[in-house]
């Protein structure tokens, strides 16, 4: 009995230890499934309680009393643990919680597109669960944390467009064997690239662009078997890549563009299978483009432009179907643009400017049904703009400056109905602005300067209401330019170099026509006010001058026996007299006409013997010439030296409205009843001075002698004469 009492007691003592040991791991599993998720809400919690900014309350529901598998952006496992946090795009503001290193199931961290500042914890060392860290696009700085390369679990880590700097920690890349894609972009770190990349077997990708690293591109980094995106734009690396780039042959994405890169460009990837993105712009890549005997199939965009690259374009880049981008700009490439470009259907945008490229604008352009960007400014293209341009419906761009290019300006441009740009300025265009060009609605620059366009500005281009430059300087252009807000408000510049130009805002005024109307559409316009008085006072003048014409040849015509005889003498024979005869201006109806009468009446002009009278003014002769005509001449006091004919003529004229009242002169008795002359006249202004020779030792003066004289003592005077008298001078010899 003693030993079976014993044996059960052991027993009911090893019952109980294993009902104990039972209840004790029941107690254990209770809390763990009661306690652990209590432990993550409070560490959201404590998340919440670091942001400081929340403007989108996008952490509304992340309250105590909530589940915190519920909480807006956070995901748990089956179990009930935090796996996820994904709080994209909510601007919040704050400092990362060192708190969140308490989530021990925690494999993706994506907070990017927020403002955090600070740099990440470094309590997130004991994170191992993660593989996914996005906390990209916010205001983190500092170094990047060494302690990441110990997370052997990242696959992803993007940290781009940040304010990080220095350099990258060598060891980041030690545990990276599972890590496919890194992004550093949009930072300022510096120094190289670390070699340890190459330790990152799995990867498929690395964005280090928008940096300043330096040096060489790391040897063996094209080992990595599946690499196919590598982005190193804009840093200052240099060297050589031919031989490395070579060989990424699984590439797909490759841009190197804006760095310092010299040598031989890596044309032959553009063969390899997979490429579709190939930038090597903005370096200093020499050479030519090589042959692309074979292109890739998912080849779109293609850039070598800003380099020092000769050589012709390859014809086998028409091999390249599937190009949509092609930017072979500012390089030194000559021959001429391949007319197979236009198999390259699915082409959106060509730039070749400021090259050396020769011959024509490929019509076959116009087969591009798509494309968007034409680019061939600065080259040495000749011929004509082709009108097959005008078949590219979605061009939005089209700048073909800088060339020899002569010809009209197609005027089925009004085609290109999504046209904004078109900048044709210094060419050799002839012809007029098409009006057609004022279809364009969504034209925003219009560049026609230094060609050799005439005509008028059309008045069309005013509705081309998105315009935003404007330039037609330069050219033969004339007329008045439209007084349309929209065209004068582009100022002087716009408009300078066109000699025919007129109008606002220029500073010259248009003849009659204010600051212009336009043309073209507005011809037919209403005539302003103005315009119409100018037309009727012109035709009334006219209509004025030819009755005086008709009215004048009249009047000659039944007064022929009035005709004025303008006589130019020769020097008297007189040794005792110092008059030389100038002109004579005779009025009469009876003239003589032989030169012998003529020579022997002024023999007797102004002899004493001929004296008839004289008074205050001056002494009256009387001479008769051989046809029987009675000339009475008048010789003046002197009245001043006079030096010029103009002095002459102003002197006569002043004469000759004191004294030439013919209607006021006496005859014989003093009678009206018997004058010779019934109409005012002035035959003094009609008398000229000719200078005659004179020796050496002599100045010329001149006398005035006029032909005004009182009729009483000399009856029968059938003419009046005005005589010009040279008087020689006693003073110094010239």
């Amino acid at each position: 009995m003693n030993i079976y009492t014993v044996s059960m007691r052991r027993l009911y003592q090893l019952c109980l230890a294993h009902a104990l040991l039972l209840l004790f791991f029941f107690f254990l599993g209770f809390t763990a499934t009661t306690i652990s998720p209590a432990t993550e809400k409070e560490i959201l919690l404590q998340f919440k309680a670091n942001i400081s900014k929340d403007p989108y309350n996008s952490l509304a529901n992340w309250v105590p009393s909530g589940n915190p598998c519920d909480y807006n952006g956070v995901f748990c496992n089956p179990l009930g643990f935090v796996q996820r946090i994904v709080l994209w795009n909510t601007s919040l503001s704050g400092v990362l919680s060192p708190a969140l290193s308490g989530l021990r199931s925690l494999r993706i961290l994506t907070l990017f597109g927020n403002k955090f500042t600070s740099n990440i914890p470094q309590e997130y060392a004991g994170l191992s669960t993660l593989w996914k860290i996005n906390l990209s696009s916010n205001a983190l700085s500092g170094s990047i944390p060494e302690f990441i390369g110990d997370l052997q679990n990242i696959r992803f880590l993007d940290l781009s467009r940040n304010g990080y700097s220095g350099e990258i920690p060598f060891a980041l890349f030690k545990f990276c064997y599972k890590t496919k894609f890194v992004s550093f972009s949009h930072n300022s770190l510096s120094g190289s690239i670390p070699a340890s990349i190459a330790n990152c077997t799995n990867l498929e990708g690395f964005d280090f662009s928008f940096n300043n690293f330096s040096g060489d591109l790391p040897s063996g980094i094209c080992d990595i078997p599946v690499l196919e995106y590598m982005s190193l734009r804009s840093n200052v690396l240099t060297g050589s890549v031919l031989e490395e780039i070579s060989k990424c042959q699984r590439l797909r994405f490759l841009d190197l563009g804006s760095n310092l890169f010299t040598g031989l460009a890596p044309f032959e990837i553009i063969g390899s299978q997979n490429l579709s993105y190939f930038n090597v712009s903005h370096n200093a890549f020499q050479g030519e483009i090589s042959a692309m005997r074979t292109c890739s199939e998912s080849l779109e965009f293609f850039d070598a432009s800003s380099n020092n690259l000769d050589g012709e374009i390859p014809l086998g880049i028409t091999n390249c179907k599937s190009l949509e981008f092609i930017d072979l700009g500012f390089n030194r490439l000559n021959g001429s643009i391949p007319a197979g470009i236009a198999n390259l259907e699915r082409l959106l945008v060509f730039k070749l400017g400021d090259n050396s490229i020769q011959g024509t604008i490929p019509a076959e352009f116009g087969s591009i049904e798509w494309l968007l960007l034409l680019d061939l400014h600065n080259l040495n293209l000749s011929g004509e703009i082709p009108k097959d341009i005008s078949n590219c419906r979605f061009l939005r761009e089209l700048d073909v400056s800088g060339n020899a290019l002569d010809g009209e300006i197609p005027n089925t441009l009004d085609n290109l109905t999504s046209l904004e740009v078109l900048d044709l300025h210094r060419n050799q265009l002839d012809g007029s602005i098409p009006e057609t060009l004022g279809s364009l609605s969504n034209l925003k620059l219009l560049e026609l300067s230094q060609n050799n366009l005439s005509g008028t500005i059309p008045y069309s281009l005013g509705k081309l209401a998105n315009l935003k430059y404007f330039n037609v300087s330069s050219n033969n252009l004339s007329g008045p330019i439209p007084s349309i807000p929209k065209i004068q408000a582009f100022g002087t510049a716009s408009f300078l170099n066109n000699s025919g130009l007129c109008g606002v805002p220029l500073d010259i005024s248009c003849s009659g026509g204010g600051n212009g109307t336009g043309n073209g559409s507005n011809k037919n316009k209403v005539l302003s006010n103005s315009v119409i008085v100018a037309i009727v006072a012109a035709a009334l003048i006219l209509t004025g001058v030819c009755v005086v014409s008709i009215m004048n040849i009249r009047a000659r015509s039944r007064k022929k026996d009035n005709v004025t005889t303008v006589v130019e003498s020769t020097p008297l024979d007189s040794t005792d007299s110092n008059v030389i005869i100038g002109k004579l201006v005779l009025f009469s109806k009876t003239l003589p006409s032989k030169y012998e009468d003529w020579e022997a009446g002024t023999k007797a002009l102004l002899d004493k013997e001929c004296l008839i009278g004289g008074g205050s003014i001056g002494t009256v002769y009387r001479t008769t010439f051989e046809g029987g005509v009675s000339i009475a001449v008048k010789k003046l006091e002197t009245l001043g030296r006079i030096r010029s004919q103009d002095e002459f003529e102003q002197e006569i004229g002043l004469l000759g409205n004191q004294l030439l009242d013919w209607n006021s002169m006496n005859y014989g008795t003093g009678s009206m009843n018997e004058p010779k002359w019934n109409e005012k006249s002035n035959p003094l202004i009609q008398c000229s001075l000719r200078e005659a020779p004179c020796s050496s030792s002599c100045k010329v003066e001149w006398k005035i002698t006029e032909l005004s004289v009182s009729i009483s003592n000399a009856s029968k005077i059938e003419a009046v004469a005005a005589v010009a008298q040279q008087v020689p001078s006693r003073g110094n010899d010239f």
